[in-house]
C-alpha cells in the first residue's frame, strides 16, 4: 500500500536535502552519524538522480533560479518541498520491487508531476525501525523555471507560469494521490484508497513526538526498575493520542451530541466547539483548540454524529424490548386512563400496571432513604435539593465566565507578546505600507490585543504560566462544582418524580371517594 507525504522547508542551506539523502543520519535527532574519524558516513545503499538542475547541483540550480526570478529572500519562505512516496513492505517479496525499480517509478513521477522544478530523486532500501518498506523521496526546488501545460488540477496562473511557486494545495494533493494509486496499480503493487482518509491523522511531527517520548520513558522506567521504584507507565500517548481514546471512550456510550459535549467535558475536561461546519476539541491547558482534521476522519462532525445517531438507534430498539425502559431511575405513573381513552388495548393496560406498581415501589424505597415520613417533610426536602442544585449551577456558570475570561486573555497576551516585534520593526521600516501588507495578520492581532487590554484597563501584561496556572484550577474546580451539580439534579429529579407519584396516587384517591360518595347518595334516594 504506497503512501504519499509532502513536508516544505525554509533552510536557506540547499546543499541539506541532498546531505540528508546521501549521509546516515539519527531517527530521533536528525543529526548525521559520524565515523571513527568525525566525518558523516554514507547511507549503505540508495540511489539517486536529478532533473532540470541544467548539469548544474541540485543546490546550485536552486540558487541560480531564485536569483533569477528574484525569489526565496526572506527567512519565511519555503525554499523546497518535500514528497515520499513509500511502497508496501510486501511489495519487495511479492511483487518484485527492487531499489532500481522504485527509483525509475520515482523518476517517471516526477517527470510527470512536477516538471519546471528542480528536483532530487532518491530511493531507500528502508524506513525507520527496520520496517522494510522501499521509498523514494522527491526534493524539488519552490521556483518553477519554465512555463508547462497547464493540468486540470491548476487553479490559477502561478501554477504553470514560469519565475512561480509550488503551491501544495488541496486539489494538488489529491490529483498526487491519485497518481500514486494508478502508478502502483500500473506497476502491479500493493494499494489502498488515499480518497477517502484514515481513521486516525498521524502526521510526521506526531509520528516522531510519540518515538521520542516512548524513548524518554523507556529510558526512564530503566533506571526506576534499578533502583526498585515502581513503573506506573509503559507506554507514552502524545496529545493527540490520548483525546483520541478520550473522544472513543465517550462515543460508545453517548447517544446525542448534547451528551457527547457534556461527558467529554465532564469527564476529560475536554470542550468541543465547531466552526465552519467542522469540530475541534480545546483540552485542558491549551488556548487553541485541536481540529478534528488533525485527528483523522474518525473524529469529523459527520463522523461523530453518524456514530451518536447509531447509539440513540442502539438505544431505542433496547427500550422497545425492556418492560421498564428507565430501570436505574424513577419515572412518572402512567395515566392508564387516559391512555385507555386515547385508544390502547387490553396488553398495554397490563404492561402499564405492572409499569406503576414498580414506580411506586422506588418511590416508597427513596422516601425510606431519605427517612421521609411526611408530605411537609417532602416538599422541604424537595426544596432544598433544588436550591442546591441552583446554587451548584450558578457557581459552574460563574467557573465557565472566568474560565472563558482567562483564555481570551491568554489568547491576546499570547498574539501581543508574539506579534510585538513587528510593531516595532513598522516604526523604522523604509517602507512602512509594504511592511504593514506583508504583516497584515500579525500586526492586526497585536492591535488587537492592545485595544483588548486598553478596554480592560490591564496596564500590566499579564504572565502566561500564571493564567494557564489559573486556569487549569478554574477546571479541576468547575469539575468539583459539577459534580456536585450533576449529582444534585439526579437526586432533586428523582425526589421530585417520586413526590409527583405520591401526589398522583393521592389525588386517585380523592377522585375515588367522591365519586363512591355520589354513588352512596343515589343509592339513598
Amino acid at each position: 500500500m504506497a503512501t504519499i507525504k509532502h513536508t516544505s522547508s525554509k533552510n536557506s542551506d540547499l546543499t541539506a536535502p541532498e546531505h540528508y539523502l546521501t549521509f546516515q543520519h539519527n531517527e530521533y535527532t536528525g543529526l548525521p552519524i559520524l565515523d571513527e574519524n568525525g566525518r558523516p558516513k554514507l547511507r549503505e545503499e540508495y540511489l539517486l538522480d536529478t532533473l532540470e538542475c541544467g548539469g548544474q547541483s541540485f543546490a546550485m540550480a536552486c540558487l541560480l533560479a531564485n536569483r533569477k526570478y528574484g525569489k526565496n529572500f526572506s527567512p519565511d519562505d519555503v525554499k523546497t518541498h518535500q514528497y515520499i512516496i513509500s511502497f508496501d513492505p510486501r511489495d519487495a517479496a511479492d511483487n518484485g520491487l527492487t531499489l532500481e525499480k522504485a527509483q525509475a517509478l520515482g523518476l517517471q513521477f516526477c517527470k510527470e508531476n512536477f516538471p519546471g522544478h528542480p528536483a532530487i530523486v532518491c530511493a531507500h532500501p528502508d524506513g525507520h525501525n527496520g520496517a522494510g518498506n522501499i521509498h523514494v523521496h522527491i526534493v524539488i526546488g519552490s521556483v518553477r523555471i519554465r512555463t508547462i501545460p497547464r493540468q486540470p488540477y491548476m487553479e490559477k496562473p502561478c501554477d504553470w507560469q514560469e519565475g512561480m511557486k509550488h503551491r501544495c494545495i488541496a486539489a494538488m494533493l489529491r490529483h498526487l494521490r491519485v497518481e500514486t494509486m494508478e502508478l502502483c496499480q500500473k506497476a502491479g503493487l500493493y494499494q489502498i484508497d488515499l480518497l477517502n482518509g484514515t481513521g486516525e491523522r498521524i502526521t510526521e511531527k506526531e509520528y516522531w513526538a510519540q518515538r521520542r517520548g516512548q524513548r524518554r520513558l523507556d529510558h526512564a522506567n530503566q533506571k526506576a526498575a534499578a533502583s526498585g521504584q515502581p513503573i506506573r507507565q509503559t507506554k507514552y500517548e502524545t496529545e493527540k493520542a490520548a483525546l483520541r481514546r478520550q473522544i472513543r471512550s465517550v462515543l460508545t456510550k453517548a447517544a446525542s451530541l448534547e451528551e457527547f459535549s457534556a461527558q467529554l467535558l465532564q469527564e476529560h475536561g475536554v470542550t468541543v466547539r465547531e466552526s465552519r461546519g467542522r469540530f475541534s476539541y480545546l483540552t485542558a491547558g491549551r488556548t487553541k483548540p485541536i481540529s478534528s482534521r488533525k485527528l483523522g476522519d474518525d473524529f469529523s462532525k459527520e463522523k461523530v454524529l453518524a456514530v451518536l445517531a447509531e447509539n440513540a438507534e442502539r438505544k431505542k430498539t433496547a427500550r422497545l424490548y425492556s418492560s421498564d425502559p428507565h430501570p436505574d431511575r424513577i419515572s412518572r405513573l402512567i395515566d392508564i386512563q387516559a391512555k385507555l381513552a386515547a385508544g390502547k388495548g387490553a396488553g398495554y393496560e397490563h404492561w402499564a400496571k405492572i409499569f406503576n406498581l414498580k414506580q411506586l415501589a422506588k418511590s416508597m424505597a427513596l422516601f425510606t432513604r431519605y427517612n421521609l415520613n411526611s408530605e411537609e417533610e417532602l416538599d422541604a426536602r424537595v426544596t432544598e435539593l433544588q436550591e442546591k442544585r441552583d446554587e451548584s449551577l450558578k457557581v459552574v456558570k460563574d467557573l465557565e465566565n472566568r474560565i472563558k475570561a482567562n483564555r481570551e486573555l491568554s489568547r491576546h497576551a499570547l498574539a501581543y507578546v508574539q506579534n510585538k516585534k513587528f510593531a516595532q520593526q513598522v516604526k523604522t521600516a523604509k517602507n512602512p505600507e509594504t511592511f504593514w501588507e506583508q504583516h497584515r495578520a500579525e500586526l492586526t492581532a497585536y492591535q488587537a490585543a492592545a485595544a483588548y487590554f486598553k478596554a480592560q484597563k490591564i496596564t500590566k501584561l499579564p504572565s502566561l504560566k500564571q493564567l494557564e496556572a489559573e486556569r487549569e484550577q478554574l477546571i479541576s474546580e468547575k469539575a468539583q462544582f459539577y459534580e456536585a451539580y450533576r449529582e444534585a439534579k439526579k437526586a432533586w429529579m428523582e425526589l421530585s418524580t417520586a413526590q409527583q407519584n405520591l401526589l398522583s396516587i393521592l389525588h386517585r384517591e380523592d377522585r375515588q371517594q367522591i365519586q363512591e360518595g355520589g354513588l352512596h347518595d343515589l343509592d339513598r334516594r
